[in-house]
């Protein structure tokens, strides 16, 4: 997927400024699908912290860290759908 096909497909989406795409060290063939696995793996880290700590700050983090999630699992749906 081209940037401007990826920037095609994102301004497609609510603008929540929640996605957050981490640098790689290897090549990502599909650049979506591994947005959506690093948000997924933040989220799961987050609510691990948040069980451990049981804090407001913790559980906010949280709720943001799947929110991103969220948002990426929508972004593969609706590439699908094209």
């Amino acid at each position: 997927m081209s940037s401007h096909q990826l920037q095609a497909v994102l301004d497609g989406i609510l603008d929540t400024g929640e996605i957050v795409i981490r640098p790689q060290l290897r090549f990502a063939a599909d650049e979506l699908l591994q947005a959506w696995r690093e948000a997924r793996a933040d989220a799961t880290a987050a609510l691990e912290a948040w069980r451990t700590l049981r804090s407001r700050e913790a559980f906010a983090a949280y709720r943001a860290a799947e929110d991103r999630a969220d948002a990426a699992q929508d972004t593969l749906a609706a590439r699908r759908n094209f």
